[in-house]
């Protein structure tokens, strides 16, 4: 619904950090995958040696996710450890995005991290933060909020993972594929954006001064509704010629990108 008229919701949830925060980490679309052991690699990384005292990854962070039973699977347990060691010396926080949309408490709970829901707001250092995947407020893609609305239901989640896992996991291959294919025809430029006017309204109604969200694979830090926005990156260090492998840092003094690529 397009002109600010989609209200804030009421389900959004409730971040305040603690006085002994001292940096935030923010992180999205990872898209974490077999075929990708580089990026794999540089989230491990990043991980083990992050000064953050929080890691919020806010959505995407596996390129696919039929179930957090697939989190016995021989690649997603190294991912599961991986999370874990993280998640005991550090508050993580996990959103779901439109890839990981099945990713469950059974996941969260294995990495000793916290669901975050979608939008959460953040509170630290006398600011607000609304924090969000991005795709839900990408307006003008009404062919994927359409698809959104029906995976999002429980019922259609309760037959899809009643489903055996390599049914799920043909299934989902289908899905990105066809993802994949309306992407490549168009220009990224192309891609649809989070909706200004209602985001600013969820902004206002937030009490927020800035938004922070992914799924666009637009990087960016700008003036936008009532206050500043920051785009986060993408992740890819194995199929382009780009790298990409961002985070943002938010401290007392400020926000900061800290570039992983370079």
């Amino acid at each position: 619904m397009p002109n600010g008229k989609l209200p804030f919701p009421s389900y959004a949830g409730h971040l305040s950090a603690p006085p002994s925060w001292r940096c935030i980490d923010f992180i999205s679309d990872i898209h974490l995958d077999p075929d990708l052991p580089k990026t794999t690699a540089c989230l491990a990384q990043y991980l083990r040696t992050t000064p953050a005292d929080a890691v919020l990854i806010l959505g995407d962070l596996f390129e696919a996710w039929i179930g957090d039973d697939v989190r016995f699977e021989s690649y997603e347990s190294q991912c599961v450890d991986m999370l874990a060691n993280a998640g005991r010396r550090l508050y993580l926080g996990i959103m779901v995005g439109n890839r990981d949309f099945l990713v469950g408490s059974e996941l969260v709970t294995a990495c000793h991290a916290h669901a975050l829901q979608d939008p959460t707001v953040l509170r630290a250092w006398n600011q607000t933060c609304l924090l969000m995947h991005g795709d839900e407020l990408c307006l003008a893609d009404t062919s994927y909020l359409q698809f959104r609305s029906q995976v999002r239901q429980t019922a259609w989640q309760e037959r899809f993972l009643a489903q055996p896992l390599p049914q799920r996991q043909a299934a989902a291959n289908q899905m990105r594929q066809a993802s994949q294919m309306h992407q490549k025809s168009m220009a990224q430029t192309d891609w649809a954006d989070v909706d200004e006017a209602t985001a600013g309204n969820w902004m206002t109604d937030s009490g927020a001064q800035c938004l922070v969200h992914g799924h666009t694979h637009r990087p960016r830090t700008e003036s936008f509704g009532p206050g500043v926005r920051h785009v986060l990156s993408d992740w890819d260090l194995d199929h382009t010629s780009q790298p990409r492998a961002q985070v943002l840092r938010w401290t007392e003094v400020g926000f900061n990108r800290i570039d992983l690529a370079t």
